[in-house]
């Protein structure tokens, strides 16, 4: 995949912005050995390029400013997070003949019997780091999870092996996809204080006193004043 693009002279926010609103992505390009050099690319051929076979994984001929093609690979980019689009890519220039790192998707293929009996199919990891030629990077691996039952687990070790690539993290520590039962919510029932009774009106808790004098007092009769105990009359009040 051809790429053309063009060396710029100056960096930062605002020539970023500049760019962008020209359709150009900023960038760097890291060279074999040379000092990286800021550059810029017509989005409309980066989206061409990262939108075939390879995907993100296509090695690129990148012509910098008319010179000889350059074999290089994406490193990494940003995107702006509501758009989606890019806003800055960083390429690297490799050698078609050494081995490189990459970071690969793991695409699982099938429904799994577990699922069917009620399961959850649950994807854990979803990218794995290879090493391989440049050419050899795989665009995804598949993963077959038909035969996971309810429990099972597949780890990197169950997935099958590529000529040419090599699997780089845990085999046995990386877990790609696990079948569970699906978590049921159980509202919690109230706890009840141990000892705690319910009480009749006017009764106290065991072990509290009534305040001095509040036992021998009776309640007042219907017409009779309360402070005095004696039987008001009628339509008169006490000055």
């Amino acid at each position: 995949m051809k790429l053309q693009v063009l060396e710029r002279d100056s960096r930062g926010t605002r020539e970023s912005r500049r760019l962008r609103k020209q359709g150009l992505i900023p960038g760097v390009l890291y060279g074999r050995g040379n000092e990286p050099k800021a550059i810029s690319i017509e989005e409309r051929e980066l989206r061409r390029v990262l939108t075939g076979d390879a995907g993100l994984h296509a090695i690129l001929d990148v012509t910098l400013d008319g010179d000889q093609a350059r074999p290089s690979i994406l490193k990494s980019y940003q995107q702006d997070p509501v758009k989606g689009t890019l806003t800055h890519v960083d390429l690297q220039e490799v050698r078609l003949d050494q081995a490189i790192q990459a970071r690969v998707v793991v695409e699982l293929i099938g429904e799994p019997v577990g699922v069917t009996e009620g399961g959850v199919l649950s994807q854990v990891n979803r990218e794995i780091t290879v090493e391989a030629l440049p050419m050899e990077i795989p665009e995804h691996i598949d993963l077959d999870v038909t035969g996971m039952a309810i429990g099972d687990t597949l780890r990197l070790v169950d997935l099958r092996l590529q000529e040419g690539v090599k699997f780089l993290d845990d085999p046995e520590e990386t877990v790609l996809a696990t079948v569970t039962m699906p978590t049921r919510f159980v509202e919690p029932e109230p706890e009840e204080v141990e000892g705690e009774e319910e009480l009749e009106e006017g009764e106290l808790p065991e072990g509290e006193e009534a305040p001095e004098g509040a036992a021998d007092e009776e309640p007042a009769e219907p017409g009779e004043d309360a402070g005095t105990g004696e039987e008001g009359e009628p339509g008169t009040t006490e000055g």
